[in-house]
């Protein structure tokens, strides 16, 4: 890969028509494929057939990138791609070390919402239009290129003019002279947002799928079944758990059942809204043997979010859900948590039944500060709340666990982390755990 390569150099002539032309054929017939492949699974209403339509979405994206791309290379460079089109996705830079100055394409300038009119960022500028989280990525990929001629081949997120977050992926190399030496730096950059939008979409699908209940197999194939990393509760098919989250948070839940010779209790976790955008946050348990752990914690959640819609708050909730369940044959909850958090002022309010207090992590630690009866929170802050099921030496690993939690990427990601560290064997009977990222407001974008 060299400099002379770039969408912007005019002495750069398309490859054979012929042959270009024949892989534009085949992958318009593959779309056309794929497409049809979409429109046999019908409505789509079932976790499969979610899943199964965002798979072909992702599929049709990508061909119909390939198929722009082919395009592009069968015409040559376009000097002024129109705005939105696909092709405005891919541009390229050329920065030189010796001069300090830099080319851009046009189509990077519409990557990055730039004025095509205005000077292209320097190498050394370039980072301040990054994330920040984002910058010693994208410093360690240039200087491995640069000192060490390694090719540059990952993402990172850019912030453009008008407050938007793009996330770009970057290829490059080096561009010796005569001599051997590092001359300049040449890359490629191409917008893939809508790739990882649809991506997430497969990713989202796929796990609704894993955790809703699924028909019995049988056959050769029903004895390979994957098996659930984190299987769903038994009441999972009555009352599901919000997947689209809620304003302002970032939501995973997930049911940790304890070894086979364990009591089982009907534990529960809920998320659900309250007055205007607030959302109230809640795990527990219903004691008694003869707790049925299908329909006890459904029924106790339908009447738990029956008092919330009747503008019950989260502090009145143990006395009125207490005294609701006394005219039931349900016995009374323990071990529950009561969250509420508005994400306007990031205030968070809770009230316990017994329940173990709501763990906070913020910045690799886990803080403590979470109060009483409340506290403030921050953007990235991590909200854990479990039920009684633990044993104090799980509640410890999960305190040992905040640099690993607190770093990971998501709320799914922290389940994930949770589930695989805090085993059977530190659970006295089946747990539930509760996750709660709070995510960043829009950040204004930063002046260059």
């Amino acid at each position: 890969m060299s400099s002379h390569l770039s969408t912007d150099h005019p002495a750069v002539q398309p490859p054979g028509r012929g042959s270009v032309e024949a892989l534009i054929s085949q992958a318009r017939r593959l779309k056309g494929d794929v497409d049809a492949v979409r429109r046999d699974q019908g409505d789509g209403t079932g976790p499969r057939g979610r899943w199964h339509r965002a798979l072909c979405d992702l599929a049709l994206h990508q061909l119909s990138d390939l198929d722009a791309h082919l395009a592009q290379l069968r015409d040559g460079p376009a000097p002024a791609p129109r705005p939105g089109s696909l092709l405005s996705r891919v541009g390229s830079a050329e920065w030189n070390l010796l001069t300090d100055e830099a080319e851009w394409s046009g189509e990077l300038f519409q990557i990055l919402g730039r004025d095509p009119a205005a000077a292209p960022l320097s190498l050394d500028e370039f980072p301040s239009l990054v994330l920040t989280e984002d910058r010693p990525k994208l410093t360690s990929m240039v200087t491995d290129c640069l000192v060490d001629g390694r090719p540059i081949d990952g993402e990172f997120r850019v912030v453009r003019p008008d407050g938007t977050v793009r996330t770009v992926h970057m290829m490059g190399e080096p561009v010796l002279d005569a001599d051997g030496s590092t001359a300049s730096m040449w890359a490629v950059l191409r917008d893939v947002g809508e790739l990882r939008r649809s991506q997430r979409a497969v990713s989202e699908t796929r796990d609704s799928l894993r955790h809703s209940p699924l028909p019995a197999r049988t056959g050769p194939r029903a004895a390979v079944e994957p098996r659930e990393a984190v299987p769903p509760p038994p009441w999972h098919g009555l009352l599901r758990f919000p997947h689209q989250g809620r304003p302002g948070l970032d939501l995973a839940a997930g049911y940790l059942p304890a070894a086979a010779d364990t009591p089982r209790c009907g534990v529960w976790y809920d998320a659900c809204p309250l007055a205007g955008d607030e959302t109230l946050l809640a795990v527990g348990d219903l004691t008694g043997a003869d707790t049925d752990p299908a329909q006890g914690p459904a029924m106790v959640i339908g009447a738990l979010r029956g008092l919330t819609a009747a503008g019950t708050r989260p502090g009145e909730l143990p006395d009125r859900l207490a005294r609701l369940l006394r005219s039931t044959a349900l016995p009374p909850v323990r071990g529950a948590v009561y969250c509420g958090y508005r994400p306007g002022s990031r205030t968070l309010r809770w009230a316990q039944a017994d329940g173990p207090a709501p763990l906070l992590f913020r910045d690799g630690t886990e803080t403590g500060q979470t109060g009483r009866t409340g506290t403030d929170l921050q953007a990235g802050d991590l909200l854990v709340l479990h039920t009684g099921g633990l044993v104090p030496a799980g509640r410890q690993r999960l305190l040992a666990l905040a640099p690993r939690l607190t770093g990971a990427r998501s709320a799914q990601e922290v389940l994930s982390i949770v589930t695989e560290e805090v085993g059977e064997s530190l659970r006295r009977e089946d747990a539930c755990v509760l996750v709660a990222r709070v995510t960043p407001r829009q950040s204004p974008a930063p002046r260059t």
